[in-house]
């Protein structure tokens, strides 16, 4: 039986078996469900949810990674969108921003990242992103993302594309930064 596996696998190799499949054929969409999910959520906790959010927020991000103005660890996104064109933004963008947003994490208290939210004055922006283009929704979002760019604007290794100063909002302890991002992930979109 098992010489007759093995001839099988070599004849095979012999006439060139070749695949049916025409990555072209696929919604560039479906290359970032891979880290984003493909309804947007992410199954990662440093990949953020995608799904429900702000679209030119969105556009935003994804010419500031072409234009090398924003990085990642690694360079993973930079690598990807590289390959995307012109028209096939437009049709990633509209997938996430349509589909439903993500369901909030369950985590036991919120209060002090609660209290922080409201004393930063983080709302006047993120409550208002329907008002506010551009502006990214945080709520139900991964928290070890939020913590992640957090971090980020704080040291001024991230700057907000519509020039707001995060780096002096965000003058936080690391533990104020946790609790701020377990609260926004466990607050359903709004």
């Amino acid at each position: 039986m098992e010489c007759r596996a093995a001839s099988l696998v070599l004849a095979m190799l012999g006439t060139g078996v070749s695949a049916d499949f025409d990555p072209e054929a696929y919604p560039r969409h479906e290359t970032c469900a891979l880290c984003h999910g493909l309804f947007g959520t992410s199954h990662i906790g440093k990949f953020p949810n995608l799904g429900a959010q702000d679209p030119t927020y969105l556009t935003q991000q994804l010419q500031s990674f072409i234009a090398g103005e924003r990085t990642n660890d690694g360079g993973q996104m930079a690598s990807v969108v590289l390959e995307l064109q012109p028209g096939d933004l437009e049709q990633v963008v509209e997938w996430f921003s349509t589909q439903d947003p993500p369901e909030p994490a369950t985590v036991p208290d919120t209060s002090a990242g609660a209290a922080l939210y409201d004393n930063l004055g983080c709302g006047g922006c993120h409550d208002n992103v329907s008002d506010m283009p551009g502006v990214p929704y945080i709520t139900a979002q991964k928290a070890q993302y939020l913590s992640k760019q957090m971090s980020d604007f704080s040291s001024g290794d991230r700057q907000a594309r519509n020039g707001f100063d995060h780096q002096s909002i965000l003058m936080v302890t690391e533990d104020e930064m946790e609790a701020l991002s377990l609260f926004l992930s466990a607050e359903p979109r709004k």
